[in-house]
Parts: structure tokens; sequence; C-alpha cells
């Protein structure tokens, strides 16, 4: 019985971490270089999820400060046809807010990966 319930428990975590992980179908990773090019477009919105104070100390002007924490409520803002870019300072709160809103519906969703971080 013992034997069961670690594998069990073994089988849980290795979903758990991997799940964390694996993209999202709908959210696509881009680099700084590639979100630059892509925010040119007029059918695109940049979002910066980081709070305002880390948005004022480092920002580019191609990004609206949308905090995580306001983001849910802020969404109805969003125009849910043009695609969005996140971003964040590490790519973490981007990616939980890019999964936000693809549950909330919008479709061309793109995470940059490594944050204003990597921006520079």
């Amino acid at each position: 019985m013992d034997i069961i319930l670690q594998g069990i428990f073994i089988a849980l975590m290795l979903w758990f971490i991997i799940s964390r992980f694996v993209p999202v179908k709908g959210i696509t990773n881009i680099n700084p270089a590639e979100a630059k090019k892509q925010l040119k477009g007029n059918n695109t919105q940049g979002i910066d999820v980081r709070t305002p104070a880390e948005y004022q100390s480092h920002h580019s002007k191609l990004f609206q400060n949308i905090p995580l924490s306001n983001l849910s409520s802020k969404s109805k803002e969003l125009d849910p046809e043009k695609e969005i870019i996140v971003i964040c300072q590490s790519g973490m709160r981007s990616m939980k807010a890019a999964k936000m809103l693809k549950k909330q519906g919008f479709k061309h969703i793109y995470n940059v990966k490594g944050g204003m971080s990597a921006w520079r």
C-alpha cells in the first residue's frame, strides 16, 4: 500500500512540475527583439504587468502599465482582437498574466522571455 501511495505522490509531483514549465497552448514566448518588431504594428498592444514603481524606474513607451494585481478588472479595456505582448521583470509574472488573459478569451498572446531584464 505504501508503494502505491508513493507512486501516486511522485506522479502528482511530476505532473505539477511539468505543468509549470510546458508552454500553454495559445501563448507564445518571444524574445525582446521579436517583441520590438511586433510592437511596431498597429494590431499589437503591449502590457507591462510590473508594479507602478518598477514601471517608473525603467520601462519602454511601447508598453502600458497594468499591474498584475489589476489585470483582471482592467482587461476589459484591452482589445481582444489585437495581439497582446506581455512583459514583467523576468517573465514569470507576465506568464501568469498571459494565462489569465487566455482564460478570459484573448487569443493572440505573447510573453517576453526574460522580461525587462532581457529588454535592455
